[in-house]
C-alpha cells in the first residue's frame, strides 16, 4: 500500500511540475512585486492547509514581508500588497468569496488548490494566476473509496517552488 501511495504521490508532484511550472513562476513574479515595492505578502489558508503558514513564518527559509491574511487585516490591504490563497479546492465557497472581495478591492492575488478533472475553474475569473494541485481525490483505492488525500503536501511543494522562483528573482535584483 505504501509503495502505491508513494508512486502516486510522485506522479502528482511531477504533474504539478509539468503542468503548473509557468503558473508557479507567475505567482512568484506577482509576490516579488510586493517585496520590491511598498507592499507585503499576505497568505490565506483554509484550516486544513495551515502547514503553509508554519513554513512561511517558522521554516528554515522564512518568507520576507509576510503576514497571515485574516478578517482583521483584510480591510487595510492596499494595491501594493499581494496575496496568495491556499485552498483545498479552488471552487470552495469561502475561497471564491474572498477572491471576489480581493478583486473588487484591486488587490492582485494568486490562488492554489485542487480542481476535479471536469470542474470549471471559477477562481480564474478573479485571480491573477491559479495553480491546480491535482489532488482532487485520494491517491490509493480502498474497499470504501479512496485514501491518501495530500492537499497540504502538494501545497507545500507548490509553496517551495514559488519560494525558489521568488528567491531567484530577488537575487537578480
Amino acid at each position: 500500500m505504501l509503495k502505491m501511495f508513494t508512486t502516486q504521490l510522485i506522479g502528482r508532484l511531477k504533474m504539478i511540475e509539468e503542468k503548473e511550472v509557468y503558473n508557479l513562476e507567475d505567482a512568484a513574479r506577482l509576490l516579488a512585486q510586493a517585496l520590491v515595492g511598498e507592499g507585503n505578502i499576505f497568505i490565506y489558508t483554509e484550516p486544513q492547509m495551515e502547514g503553509i503558514l508554519a513554513e512561511a513564518f517558522n521554516g528554515p527559509e522564512p518568507l520576507e514581508k509576510v503576514e497571515k491574511l485574516n478578517d482583521a487585516n483584510l480591510g487595510s490591504l492596499t494595491s501594493a500588497d499581494r496575496v496568495i490563497l491556499f485552498l483545498q479546492n479552488l471552487n470552495s465557497n469561502a475561497g471564491l468569496k474572498l477572491a471576489e472581495t480581493l478583486y473588487h478591492k484591486g488587490i492582485p492575488f494568486a490562488a492554489c488548490g485542487s480542481l476535479g478533472r471536469k470542474d470549471e475553474n471559477r477562481m480564474e475569473e478573479w485571480a491573477y494566476v491559479t495553480i491546480n494541485l491535482h489532488t482532487d481525490q485520494g491517491l490509493v483505492p480502498t474497499d470504501t473509496g479512496r485514501a491518501g488525500f495530500v492537499h497540504q503536501l502538494a501545497a507545500l511543494y507548490v509553496y517551495h517552488g514559488i519560494k525558489l522562483f521568488l528567491d531567484e528573482m530577488m537575487e537578480d535584483l
